[in-house]
């Protein structure tokens, strides 16, 4: 098994959220609330391999209790080894 990434803790997810202009966000996370293109989808530690298409809404991003949100529209998320990282055409805080 990997090491978790640089700035995560043993239990934390990498999550990463990149927008065409820039990195939105970059950190550690207990979970990651994201709008799919048919539903929203949930991801904690451990969570299986898996690439989805964005739809338009709301991403929340868990970590120590506090929330942080951001309005995602469009683009891909993909899920691998406790990583998370969300390409979405248009990325911001909400």
């Amino acid at each position: 098994m990997a090491a978790p990434a640089a700035g995560t803790g043993a239990g934390a997810l990498h999550v990463v959220v990149l927008s065409p202009e820039r990195t939105v966000y970059e950190g550690a996370a207990d979970s990651v609330i994201a709008p799919a293109y048919n539903g929203s989808l949930g991801i904690m530690r451990g969570h299986a391999p898996l690439m989805a298409l964005l739809g338009e809404g709301a991403l929340r991003i868990t970590h120590g209790g506090q929330e942080l949100r951001y309005t995602v529209s469009g683009g891909f998320l993909q899920v691998a080894d406790n990583q998370v990282t969300v390409l979405s055409e248009r990325a911001e805080a909400a």
